[in-house]
């Protein structure tokens, strides 16, 4: 079953580049990666009857970002034990190819979506120099190993608190600021 979703999933993907996408074709930039063929972790958890690091309802959900249109990026991080914007968070993602399969992983909160879930866009070790999709922010109290970071600004996740496996480290306001004003520019939401 496993080997058949990923072929359906490679078979979408296929679809989707040969069609092209609206925003590829309107900036000439590379085509974004699809989200309409994703699954949320609770479709994959009733697929697969296995536990995935994700609890059906509280999941961390991939999310369109161009479909979110009234997101207020703020800085407000409080080391309460809840995630707040600012904060560098772990919490188990889903991979890309949304198989079931993910990872924990540093996160950046951004936002809040609601009152139990935050939006957050994920971090990475690997460099991406020259990506526009990805943006530096160096290294910190995050990563053990002292390496630099990057932050996926094409990729934006709803995480729910209780998702949160631990609070990693603040991120200063300065290098936030970066973040913020590239999502900002990108998707024409607001900072505070």
């Amino acid at each position: 079953m496993s080997n058949t979703n990923g072929i359906l999933a490679r078979l979408a993907e296929i679809l989707f580049t040969a069609l092209g996408s609206d925003r590829a074709s309107r900036t000439k930039t590379r085509p974004r990666r699809p989200v309409s063929r994703l699954r949320t972790s609770a479709e994959v958890l009733s697929a697969s009857g296995e536990s995935r690091g994700a609890s059906r309802g509280t999941e961390t959900r991939r999310v369109d970002p161009d479909r979110i249109d009234e997101l207020r990026i703020g800085y407000a991080p409080d080391r309460d034990g809840a995630p707040d914007a600012g904060e560098i968070i772990w919490t188990w993602v889903p991979y890309e190819e949304n198989d079931g399969r993910g990872k924990d992983r540093p996160v950046l909160v951004i936002g809040r979506e609601s009152a139990e879930r935050v939006y957050a866009v994920r971090m990475t070790s690997k460099a991406h120099d020259g990506d526009r999709d990805y943006l530096s922010i160096g290294s910190g109290g995050w990563d053990a190993q002292g390496r630099e970071s990057w932050v996926d600004i094409e990729l934006l996740y709803s995480v729910h608190e209780s998702g949160l496996r631990r609070e990693a480290a603040v991120l200063d306001r300065s290098r936030y600021g970066e973040v913020a004003s590239a999502l900002a520019r990108r998707y024409g939401w607001a900072t505070a």
